[in-house]
């Protein structure tokens, strides 16, 4: 029968450890106990004495070790044994360590290759697709203001913008290219548009102006502030140029340059009953780039007053 151990009734007895394995436990508590190795190894007759301190050191812990297994141990520090050595430098082991490595420098490269892909994406959608496109836009945009134009001058400057266009292209100059498509696009938008020049008659709202011109202070040049409205009464911006600034630009509201007799005729048309009777001056058909005009005036325009 035997007798139970110290640790309580049925506790099992362990299982002696592999020789090989509690070598190299030896060997781990001897680099542990470094202070300990030093001074003893370096003295053949002391190793016994090492041997003794190492065997009490496993029987605290319950575990019995031979003197076989204690001096394979003590030999095994002395050569170095059961230490890991790394491999020499080469391609394949930084190719390993990089692997290894990857959660550290994987986010970062994933975020880089992540915004050059966007970059490039990006490249394509906004600058290669539509320089791609570019000639047949043109095409269409000067196809488009041919069909519209009723004069053949107009015909003629859709035709200088393309060739303009196409040479810049051959150029590579795009922005080049880009300007005369401008051009063309807006061309063909005052052609397609059709509204009535119609004198500006509301409360808190001037209908006329005068000025003195720079070049003789004994004249003066009269103008009758007007607006574009296309259909359904709905107001519009349209170009026009300044002929005190040179400056063309879209507006909602300009003063058309009249001769005097119009000027007065309608101050006096609305001082009678603040209402202006025949406040239309000119219409803007479709296919002309201007109005055409009911009373004498040059075209000349301020957007200022």
């Amino acid at each position: 029968m035997t007798t139970p151990g110290p640790g309580g009734a049925g506790e099992a007895t362990k299982p002696p450890l592999d020789d090989v394995m509690l070598a190299m436990d030896v060997v781990d508590t001897l680099r542990r106990k470094r202070r300990l190795v030093e001074k003893e190894l370096d003295v053949a007759g002391r190793e016994l004495d090492l041997k003794d301190r190492l065997r009490r050191i496993y029987t605290a812990q319950g575990i019995e070790v031979s003197d076989a297994v204690l001096e394979e141990g003590v030999q095994a520090l002395k050569q170095d044994r059961f230490v890991y050595r790394p491999p020499p430098e080469s391609l394949g082991v930084r190719l390993a360590q990089l692997y290894v490595t990857r959660g550290l420098w994987g986010k970062w490269v994933m975020g880089a290759l992540a915004l050059v892909a966007v970059g490039v994406i990006a490249w394509i959608l906004l600058v290669v697709g539509p320089r791609g496109d570019l000639p047949q836009t043109l095409q269409n945009a000067h196809a488009d203001v041919v069909e519209l134009a009723r004069d053949a001058a107009v015909d003629q400057q859709a035709d200088q913008l393309l060739a303009s266009a196409r040479n810049a292209l051959r150029a590579d100059d795009i922005r080049a290219a880009r300007a005369a498509l401008a051009d063309l696009q807006q061309l063909r938008d005052q052609l397609a548009a059709a509204y009535r020049v119609q004198v500006v008659n509301r409360p808190g709202e001037p209908t006329g102006v005068w000025r003195v011109p720079d070049v003789n202070q004994t004249a003066r040049n009269y103008y009758i502030i007007v607006e574009a409205v296309g259909p359904g009464d709905r107001p519009l911006e349209v170009l026009i140029t300044s002929e005190e600034t040179g400056r063309t630009e879209p507006v909602r509201q300009w003063g058309l340059r009249v001769d005097r007799s119009t000027f007065e005729r309608i101050a006096a048309d609305k001082s009678d009953d603040g209402i202006i009777q025949n406040d239309v001056l000119g219409r803007k058909r479709p296919g002309l780039l201007e109005p055409e005009y009911q009373v004498e005036t040059s075209g000349a325009a301020i957007t200022d007053w």
